[in-house]
């Protein structure tokens, strides 16, 4: 039987940013429509929304039903809980030590061949415990919710064992049974070659594709798979074995295409039918075209690209106007990308690739829900949707990349609970 009450109502919202609109992921003019209210509210019953609108609209709806709880916004900026839909969360160590090598010009694949890089965090998270894995990236989870951020995808690729890839992917399903942010996991055993397979990379191909996939999809610890498709680290035709091998089994697939190198890996994105492709600072125009035929979403990584001193960011206006759909992630990780801050990527966006506010909104709602598979539950305010909502310390969307390098996060609903509140963890 329906309750009668109502659990939650937001109101005296300033502005409300509900993304309401197209179910598909949104490209080019689409992506302004954010579909904005002024003087909103949002009514919530059992982690639901059920009414969004105007807040006289929202009321008249509810009318008659008792209100558990009213939470002023106080006039403040609301919009959907933002999702994160690229990360390396569960690792081990960190990489600061690696910085004076970047200061000195040192690439990144460079420093990969020495042995550091990846394989740096692979010895670390080879040598930590389950418990400590757990407790450091609950810690940077932390962070993340109290940035705003409510859904987070998070690669396994730090283990190169099955053993150890298991290990983060058991951590990862430990956290989003636990922790108020939902987690998204994607295997991602061929995040490189180890070194024990070094001389022969073959054989870790059939490690990854003979044990690690059926393992993984054997125990459900899985939606994705993902692949490093790099000079130096997996070749077009090593990646697209793997994301075959991947889709045989019913993982969903994704790529980390065209990095640093033209490999073709956006191709091969739109050749397989990738949900997402990743990073592609050095994709080609035919690469993008494969993309936007395959209807596959880009995610721009621009604190990596900022954080490596790359003279080149991701060509996100190109994508945007060829009518790909884009989206932007922290590529949280211990070596190139370091930041839980979405926020700090909405201001790159708009900074380093030329996204205005309302595209960058969509990018980390909407857009990332649909690279997720998720954007039948989140990434909008709508009726029946996850009651996943941001207050910020703020009036209106453009203060939000203007103002950077500080937290505008105010108060954090997950699943119609307040999480977050006033900036603080409840």
């Amino acid at each position: 039987m329906e309750k009668n009450t109502i659990d939650l109502l937001v109101h005296n919202i300033g502005l409300l940013v509900t993304m309401q609109g197209k179910q598909e992921a949104r490209t080019g003019k689409e992506m302004s429509n954010v579909g904005a209210i002024e003087k909103g509210a949002v009514a919530v019953r059992d982690g639901k929304i059920v009414a969004v609108g105007r807040e006289e609209e929202v009321r008249a709806q509810i009318a008659g039903l008792a209100i558990e709880e009213e939470l002023d916004a106080k006039g403040k900026l609301v919009t959907p809980g933002l999702i994160d839909p690229h990360t390396h969360l569960v690792h081990g160590g960190s990489r600061e030590h690696e910085l004076d090598l970047k200061l000195k010009g040192v690439s990144y694949l460079d420093i990969l061949a020495q042995g550091g890089g990846i394989l740096s965090t692979v010895r670390a998270t080879r040598q930590a415990t389950e418990e400590e894995l757990f407790t450091k990236a609950k810690g940077s989870l932390d962070i993340m919710l109290l940035h705003g951020t409510t859904t987070v995808e998070a690669k396994s690729g730090y283990g190169l064992t099955l053993e150890d890839e298991i290990k983060q992917l058991r951590v990862a399903k430990k956290l989003n049974e636990s922790h108020p942010v939902d987690l998204v996991s994607t295997f991602m055993g061929a995040h490189a070659v180890p070194l024990e397979y070094k001389e022969r990379p073959s054989g870790y191909l059939d490690v990854v594709i003979q044990e690690m996939l059926p393992e993984v999809k054997r125990q459900g610890l899985a939606e994705f798979c993902d692949v490093f498709c790099e000079h130096g680290v997996f070749t077009v035709e090593q990646s697209r074995q793997i994301l075959i091998a991947a889709k045989e089994l019913g993982f969903g697939i994704k790529i980390h295409a065209d990095e640093i190198e033209p490999m073709g890996g956006a191709q091969l994105a739109g050749e397989l039918g990738c949900i997402s492709a990743e990073h592609l600072l050095a994709a080609s125009d035919e690469g993008f075209e494969a993309m936007q035929r395959a209807g596959t979403v880009a995610v721009c990584l621009p604190a990596t690209s900022f954080n490596l001193r790359l003279k080149k960011h991701a060509r996100a206006r190109t994508m945007i106007e060829m009518g790909i759909p884009v989206a932007l992630s922290t590529d949280y990780n211990p070596g190139s990308s370091p930041t839980e801050s979405i926020q700090l990527v909405m201001t790159l966006g708009c900074l380093n690739l030329g996204m205005t506010p309302e595209e960058v909104i969509t990018a980390v709602t909407i857009n990332a829900a649909h690279a997720i598979g998720k954007a039948n539950t989140i990434g909008s305010l709508e009726a029946g949707k996850q009651a996943d909502l941001v207050i910020f310390n703020a009036s209106n969307l453009a203060y939000l990349p203007y103002h950077f390098g500080i937290n505008h996060v105010n108060t954090v609903i997950k699943n119609g609970n307040i999480v977050v509140f006033d900036g603080k963890l409840c």
